[in-house]
């Protein structure tokens, strides 16, 4: 027993949590616990306490006495009242001596040894046990013996969970229970039970010996006593005071281990370097093994050495512990304390009313955007728009949720629903605004009229889908445009050239990352108004790709019975789309897929003739170009001739793009010979406001440096003295002489303007003619497409579409050798399959008509020939050349030339029926542009011709044939 010296402040302190639970010693008048006095002088730095404990506890280190060797045993009766109605820590009145047990109840502990003087409490699930442990508590015997249970062997007893340990031991019984326990286990006091729950108190070391019964477990037990020791020992007192200050340190940090503390001053008896090992064990966080190991060692040194080593590696856990916990600490206090501040920033805002919660501030601006349209908006919309914002209020502003309602609500709210543009039908006005920004295509501009004039009769305008087919740049996208300002409808457009994403067109899912609405939803938001006209371009160009096929989504935005209620993937709520009318362009139509195309009303536009072109160039090109550039009307003039050069030698294809490409060019040089020669006249002007004297001897060199630099004629006006504004006037003068400037090759018609300021200002006329046309555009593309005047023998001009209009070819054929049996056909000219096909037709309908018109010519039996088709770098396939190439063949065996000015177009089957082609508007503007003056089509081709423009039929003798006999009389 500690010899310990205790102060009256500390008895008083301590006194109250004592009485009610500690088992007492009565020295005197004087009670109290030796654990309680040491551990008194441990929480106390003020107190005075022997030599050892104030060296541990407290800050001054003065000389006290040794420990002492023994304390006297607990004398008189434990006092305790009952169990069950005082404190659970209570003892139980007993005169039974725990040295008198020898026999005792067997309780298994899964998790931890009990230590001597250690409360713990256990749960007993067997009811015989349990009823054994009532019985000994009556008998005045209320001693058991608490064993630790033995891991299973080949089990890692850190890795089995306790639920499964608990189980295993309460299916253990009698001697199997008995082998699975450790030998060396404690004599506990139960001091209460309550239910299935005992609370037990450690008195000594005991090992069990032999079984006495099996149900419920019962064993003989030896009572264990310490090995002798030196109380004097050096090694055993530096031992124990290395405990105590190890101990000293892991208080300072862990409240857990306090609490133990606390629990132990209620509950020990004597104090000495034993208890002082089993105290340390008792509350420490190590496994069971290292406890059982202290609980079964006898050697108190050894013991003091074992939980040294258990207390230390809890000061390594103590300190891993504080680190980590500083660590967090450190990495989330900053963003609290943002958060923190922000909440609080937010509620003063909010208390002062300078602003409202950002959740009610956007639902307040969603609500205010849905206001104007409210009624209009359809009763299955605004349930969902309802509910993602009764959503939005319940979801943390925070959470990723949060944004996808948000966005949502967004699209939701931003659409025109049922909002639509004032239109306008009024017919005259709309035919005024489509000539003002195109020249011909009547077809075009009569199906937009009679969509107005349904339009006014009705009262209100249906949806259509309308494409406009042809090459180009014929003007398909500008129509879109100007049908828009015709109707008064908002524009959009969008093209979906190469377009591979199904998504582009139907939506995302809404909880994709990034996921954004289709380009029907997008464009509805963009214009505003729910019934504006989309262009939607190049749509023989949709892509293919792994997102799906577009094209079979397009149906659903293009079905006039699906669109009213088009679903976008992201919005998830119907559109009405039935009111937006669709224009689509296209350059073929054989590209847009079949179910697609039937859902439109097809409008070719088979492209310009010189003479449109003509005025195209002359009435909107050149007008927007001259704007463009900067470049006053009276400073150019450029001829008919010139434009219509351009036309024929530079722009033969169907549309005015690359028409509009080479005025641009014309203009761009002139723009920059007048800026040079403005830089020539500038000093000039700046001399004559220096001198201020000599007006007309200026005016005489300004007109001298003008003849030797142009080589023109100016006429003179009169100067006016006065230095004020001056006002031109232009006075056209007949052109003396044309020749070439010494740098640039023009012919310059010149008028001086007469002004009446002292900076006179001379102003030319740049006139771009056919014989100077090179000189801005440079050399012709084109050299006719007429290579023959008089075609020879076997050459024969065909008619060919493309995908930029008509053109003419010719077909030639040449004899390489005649023999016996030498009859064969080689073709050439890059043709493609339909062609080849084409002239092994043409060569077995050729030999049957020679057969028929001549039978003893065997011209084909005995000759080896060659089928060119010139131009042999660009490909060529299609099947409208059937009748030309038997023309040509049949030529080359008769020796006979076709008539002059002729050409032809048309399919041959082997019987020599003619079948109808396509592009005959193409085809008959082609053959005008090479003076063709006769045409041969097919008789099923007759209604297309007839729809013709007057225009492109003028001047054109037009035979239609069934047969290939009709060819043969008209040709030949």
């Amino acid at each position: 027993m500690l010899k310990v010296l205790t102060s009256s402040c500390l008895q008083n302190r301590f006194h109250a949590v004592t009485t009610s639970f500690t088992p007492q010693v009565r020295r005197g008048t004087e009670s109290i616990t030796p654990l309680l006095q040491v551990l008194g002088s441990l929480r106390s730095s003020n107190s005075r306490g022997p030599y050892l404990y104030r060296r541990f506890f407290c800050s001054d280190s003065t000389d006290g006495s040794e420990l002492n060797s023994e304390a006297k045993q607990v004398e008189g009766e434990i006092e305790g009242g009952d169990a069950h109605s005082k404190a659970s820590a209570a003892i139980v009145p007993t005169v039974f001596r725990p040295e008198d047990c020898l026999t005792v109840l067997a309780l298994p502990l899964p998790h931890r040894p009990l230590f001597p003087g250690v409360y713990m409490p256990i749960y007993v699930k067997d009811p015989k046990v349990l009823a054994a442990l009532v019985e000994s508590r009556k008998r005045q015997a209320p001693y058991a013996g608490a064993f630790l249970v033995k891991d299973e062997q080949g089990t890692d007893p850190n890795v089995v969970s306790a639920s499964d340990t608990e189980k295993n031991i309460y299916e253990l019984k009698g001697k199997d229970l008995f082998n699975r326990l450790h030998e060396v286990g404690t004599l506990a006091q139960i001091t209460s039970i309550q239910g299935d729950q005992v609370i037990l108190i450690g008195h000594r070391r005991i090992r069990m010996t032999e079984v006495v019964s099996e149900e419920p477990l019962t064993v003989k037990v030896d009572h264990l006593k310490e090995k002798p020791y030196n109380k004097d020992d050096d090694v055993i007192k530096a031992t124990s005071f290395e405990v105590l200050s190890t101990l000293r340190d892991v208080l300072k940090t862990s409240s857990l281990w306090k609490d133990h503390v606390q629990t132990y001053i209620q509950h020990i008896g004597d104090f000495n370097y034993a208890r002082l090992a089993d105290f340390g064990a008792a509350i420490s966080g190590a496994n069971q093994l290292q406890c059982q190991q202290v609980l079964e060692e006898l050697d108190v040194h050894k013991r003091l050495q074992l939980t040294l080593e258990i207390v230390k590696k809890e000061m390594e856990i103590s300190k891993i512990q504080e680190s980590i916990a500083k660590a967090i600490e450190e990495k989330i206090s900053g963003e609290q304390r943002r958060y923190l501040l922000n909440e609080q920033l937010k509620a003063i805002k909010k208390e002062l009313g300078l602003e409202t919660d950002d959740k009610t501030a956007l639902s307040a601006k969603f609500r205010e955007r849905l206001e104007p349209n409210k009624e209009k908006i359809p009763a299955h919309v605004m349930q969902v728009i309802e509910e993602e914002l009764t959503k939005l209020q319940l979801l943390e502003a925070s959470s990723s949720e949060f944004n996808v309602t948000r966005n949502y609500l967004d699209w939701l709210t931003a659409l025109p629903w049922g909002s639509y543009s004032d239109e306008n039908f009024d017919v005259l006005r709309a035919e005024t605004i489509l000539d003002e920004d195109h020249y011909g295509l009547s077809d075009v501009k009569e199906r937009i009229l009679e969509f107005i004039a349904v339009g006014k009769l009705r009262g209100t305008s249906q949806g259509k889908i309308i494409c406009l087919s042809g090459p180009p740049g014929v003007g398909k996208t500008s129509i879109g445009r100007s049908i828009a300002r015709a109707l008064n409808r908002k524009f959009y457009r969008f093209s979906v050239g190469g377009l591979s994403d199904v998504a582009e067109i139907k939506g995302h899912r809404r909880t994709y990352i990034g996921a954004m609405p289709g380009k029907m939803v997008q464009c509805l938001k963009s214009v505003g108004t729910a019934n504006p006209l989309v262009l939607i371009d190049e749509i023989d160009k949709l892509g293919r790709g792994h997102a799906g096929d577009p094209a079979s989504a397009m149906l659903e935005l293009l079905d006039p019975e699906q669109n009213a209620n088009f679903l976008d993937h992201y919005l998830d709520v119907p559109i009405d789309l039935s009111k937006v009318l669709f224009v689509c362009t296209a350059n073929v139509l054989e590209m847009i897929p079949n179910p697609l195309l039937d859902r439109m009303e097809v409008i070719t536009i088979a492209g310009y003739i010189t003479d449109e072109k003509l005025h195209i160039a002359r009435d909107y090109l050149e007008k927007s170009t001259r704007e463009t550039c900067g470049i006053k009307p009276e400073q150019v003039e450029v001829t008919d001739a010139a434009l219509l050069a351009l036309i024929e030698n530079y722009c033969r294809e169907a549309g005015v793009r690359n028409l509009q490409k080479q005025i641009e060019k014309i203009y761009r040089k002139i723009a920059l010979k007048l800026v040079r020669k403005d830089g020539k006249i500038e000093p000039q002007n700046a001399g004559v406001d220096e001198v201020k004297a000599e007006h007309v001897h200026i005016s005489d060199e300004i007109k001298f440096k003008e003849e030797t630099q142009a080589g023109a004629k100016s006429v003179e006006g009169s100067h006016d003295d006065k230095p004020s504004e001056y006002v031109a006037e232009a006075l056209e003068a007949p052109v003396n002489q044309m020749q070439k400037s010494t740098d640039e090759d023009t012919h310059l018609q010149e008028v001086e303007e007469v002004t009446e300021s002292e900076a006179s200002k001379i102003i030319e006329k740049v006139v771009v003619d056919s014989s100077n046309l090179a000189d801005y555009v440079g050399k012709p593309i084109f050299h006719g497409e007429r290579i023959y005047d008089q075609t020879p023998v076997g050459v024969v001009m065909g008619l060919a579409w493309t995908s930029m209009g008509g053109s003419t070819l010719y077909i030639e054929t040449s004899l390489v050798e005649q023999g016996e049996g030498k009859g064969l056909l080689n073709v050439t000219g890059q043709l493609g399959d339909v062609m080849k096909e084409s002239a092994q037709i043409a060569h077995t309908v050729a030999r049957i008509i020679l057969l028929e018109k001549e039978p003893d010519n065997h011209f084909f039996a005995n000759s080896k020939l060659h089928l060119h088709v010139p131009a042999g770098s660009t490909p060529k396939d299609g099947p409208s050349a059937g009748c030309t190439m038997i023309t040509s063949l049949l030529s080359l065996a008769m020796k006979k030339p076709v008539k002059p000015y002729l050409a032809m177009t048309g399919e041959v089957t082997l019987t020599g029926k003619i079948l109808p082609i396509g592009g005959v508007k193409e085809k008959s503007i082609a053959a005008r542009r090479s003076d063709v003056k006769t045409i041969i089509f097919p008789s099923a081709n007759r209604r297309d011709f007839d729809e013709l423009a007057p225009n492109v039929k003028e001047g054109l003798d037009v035979h239609f044939v069934d047969e290939y006999k009709q060819i043969y009389d008209l040709a030949f």
